[in-house]
């Protein structure tokens, strides 16, 4: 899968106090600056692939996903909890099953095919809430990104870097102030609801006379009643060495 940037093959990243996963160092020194840098991890991915999903019948471009962030898998973790990562040939739509970590793909700058991403998806959002919604007067790009770059600008002031998986999800939650997409998903359950015929409940079943095998076994209930609870899984995707 040809990107923009074939000389980084692999990445060290760490989990910061934010938890967030960031690039502490890659293998092209000359081309990559990790200040700042920062990756999207397993669950992360899963959570953002889902989001976009609503976005496609608003003209979402899988290929511009892809081409917006490079694929890497785990390949070894060191006793100071570095994660050395290494590039993949998987898909971007693969992460959350691969267990594959997305690096934004900036190697171009403004040019880059991660910022054409969050060009794209920007607008996509904005169309989406139009089409939502009744505003008054229409929601522009605009409007979208000075919003953002409000929040942000504590951020930038104080030198803070914006992790990339908030940086994206900003723009896929976005919804003006005094609107949200809950209420309005509860409004269609609502009216779902309303619409409800007194034919479409089922019929109401005849009594059945009870006999002695409609009884729960004394033993059966009790081991039933104390059953003990499900065990913790391991939900972590990293294994310790």
């Amino acid at each position: 899968m040809a990107k923009t940037s074939p000389k980084l093959t692999r990445c060290k990243i760490r989990l910061g106090k934010d938890l967030n996963w960031w690039v502490t160092e890659t293998n092209d020194k000359i081309n990559w600056d990790i200040d700042g840098l920062s990756v999207i991890d397993p669950r992360q991915a899963a959570h953002l692939l889902e989001t976009l999903d609503g976005l496609r019948e608003y003209g979402l471009d899988d290929s511009i996903v892809e081409k917006a962030f490079i694929t890497f898998a785990i390949d070894s973790k060191d006793a100071k909890n570095d994660v050395k990562i290494v590039r993949s040939d998987d898909s971007v739509f693969d992460a959350d099953e691969q267990q594959l970590f997305l690096l934004p793909d900036i190697l171009d700058d403004e040019r880059s095919t991660y910022a054409e991403f969050l060009d794209h998806i920007t607008k996509l959002q904005v169309k989406m809430l139009n089409d939502t919604f009744n505003f008054e007067k229409d929601v522009a790009i605009e409007d979208l990104e000075e919003e953002i770059r409000e929040n942000y600008s504590n951020d930038y002031m104080e030198g803070r870097a914006i992790h990339v998986f908030h940086e994206v999800m900003d723009i896929l939650e976005y919804v003006p102030e005094g609107y949200s997409l809950d209420d309005e998903e509860d409004s269609e359950n609502k009216d779902e609801e309303e619409n409800y015929d007194i034919d479409d409940l089922p019929e109401e079943e005849e009594n059945i006379e009870e006999d002695d095998t409609m009884h729960w076994d004394d033993d059966d209930q009790d081991d039933y009643e104390n059953k003990a609870p499900f065990d913790d899984d391991d939900l972590d995707f990293i294994d310790d060495e």
